[in-house]
């Protein structure tokens, strides 16, 4: 059977979220399935960490990248010889038009719930792009069952166009060894980071609640706790308040800000914190929080979306609209530490590529 592979969310340098699920969804299809054969289609040339071509895989770079899933795509798809058997997109959208049967990945539709963290172009982008590919695809893989549920109420699937295929993290990076306290040593020195910190990473966007958190910690350093906040990501959009917030309450010694970190600093950053804290409005999946329980870390999670789901009792679940509630809960962490890390080691072990990966495979090659 011949899969075409869409890889743009994969070949992009500094990944997160869905980059970094379609990232290692490609290397795990790579490892996993030696039978078929695989066309992996890229609007540029193929980033070094992308696996590398044989027999049976290869990359079609073609453009131009402009509106690139509208024009470029679809053509390379019809032309394509011998035509491909079915189309995978681990992502939310998809190409205008396709010669074979569609099936996509979801991560959530938090936009649909919560459109005001979201800019007009994002939100539009979002609607109108996921409805359309939902609408269209044979077949579609949410991350998690919350998705799976929203997708059933937002958009009528029926339940047998679904299956739900949980990620994975990358157990060799994040696990015990992810301690070592020189390495720790080491990245606390290169970001600035003096003493014991409460740690978050991801995206700095409205629906990931980081001026919940700040608020949060305000009310921990008034108590007297002597921690520092680390916020470990990328600016998203309308993440200005964030900043504005840390000044207003007077915290800018107190939070460090590292921008997107250096991907191998990341487990290090990880393990040396007390508590990883993810209060967000809405989540999908939620990987920073198992990779956080997977170096014994204490995992804090707000009660939204699919985190109580993936964590399950692994961690503290607090009210993301209530910043004591955040504050109590990163208290009971703290004062849980050898109970909620070894819950977490052990739910950890769930999430690997390599099931979220096979999952897929057999719909698509039992599908056809």
């Amino acid at each position: 059977m011949k899969i075409a592979f869409i890889g743009y969310e994969a070949n992009i340098k500094n990944r997160v979220g869905s980059n970094q699920y379609a990232f290692e969804l490609l290397k795990a299809f790579h490892r996993l399935d030696q039978e078929n054969e695989y066309a992996v289609y890229l609007p540029s040339k193929p980033l070094l960490d992308l696996p590398q071509e044989r027999k049976n895989w290869h990359y079609k770079v073609v453009g131009p990248r402009r509106f690139w899933s509208l024009f470029a795509l679809p053509l390379a798809l019809l032309k394509e010889k011998p035509k491909v058997d079915l189309i995978f997109n681990p992502g939310h959208y998809s190409p205008l038009l396709f010669p074979a049967p569609l099936y996509i990945s979801i991560m959530d539709l938090g936009y649909l719930r919560f459109p005001e963290h979201f800019s007009k172009k994002i939100y539009w982008k979002l609607r109108l792009g996921t409805a359309f590919s939902l609408k269209r695809a044979s077949f579609v893989f949410p991350i998690s069952e919350a998705t799976q549920n929203d997708i059933i109420k937002y958009y009528r699937l029926r339940k047998d166009r679904i299956r739900v295929s949980y990620p994975g993290i990358d157990h060799q990076s994040f696990n015990l060894k992810a301690k070592d306290e020189k390495k720790i040593a080491r990245v606390k020195r290169k970001y600035k980071i003096k003493g014991d910190y409460l740690f978050y990473l991801g995206t700095l966007k409205p629906s990931k609640n980081i001026k919940g958190l700040i608020k949060a910690f305000k009310i921990i350093k008034d108590k007297g706790l002597n921690l520092k906040l680390v916020i470990t990501g990328k600016k998203g959009w309308l993440y200005e308040d964030i900043f504005a917030e840390v000044k207003r309450l007077d915290l800018v010694q107190e939070v460090v800000f590292t921008g997107f970190a250096d991907e191998d600093d990341v487990p290090s950053l990880m393990a040396g914190a007390e508590v990883f804290v993810l209060p967000s409005f809405f989540e999908g999946f939620g990987i920073p929080a198992i990779e956080a329980m997977a170096c014994s870390v204490p995992v804090v999670i707000s009660k939204a979306g699919s985190l109580p789901e993936i964590v399950d009792k692994a961690g503290v679940v607090v009210n993301p609209d209530d910043h004591q509630d955040i504050a109590r809960g990163i208290k009971e962490a703290l004062s849980k530490k050898e109970e909620l890390t070894k819950l977490g080691l052990e739910r950890a072990k769930k999430f690997t590529w390599e099931n979220c990966a096979k999952k897929i495979l057999k719909v698509l090659t039992e599908e056809k």
